[in-house]
């Protein structure tokens, strides 16, 4: 009975240490310039929240991001943010992207 206990503390302890990694706040100021989508993506949600648009630009240099979590999430705040999405698919590969990613920078230049 005594190593059952010590077992099952032990895979407690385990199961403990991991989830208290993983829930770790991401290392750096909170922009959505930064290259870690752990720092960016908590900022475009906070654009978003706030209504805010000053990371806009980079929202939309983010379409073409080879991460297609930090292209889901730039596209998301775009529309939320702006009411167009200009046909972006942040699934499609880069070439399919591509115009859609030019309506948007046409866009940025006139505002």
């Amino acid at each position: 009975m005594q190593m059952t206990r010590i077992g099952f503390a032990a895979q407690t302890l385990c199961v403990l240490i991991a989830l208290a990694a993983g829930c770790s706040e991401p290392k750096g100021p909170r922009t959505a310039k930064s290259p870690d989508p752990t720092v960016s993506i908590p900022a475009i949600k906070t654009d978003v929240q706030n209504r805010d648009q000053k990371d806009v630009a980079q929202m939309v240099a983010n379409l073409n991001d080879d991460d297609p979590a930090v292209r889901f999430y730039s596209i998301q705040a775009l529309r939320r943010l702006t009411g167009d999405d200009f046909g972006y698919r942040y699934y499609e590969n880069e070439d399919a992207r591509a115009p859609a990613v030019a309506r948007w920078k046409q866009w940025l230049k006139q505002q």
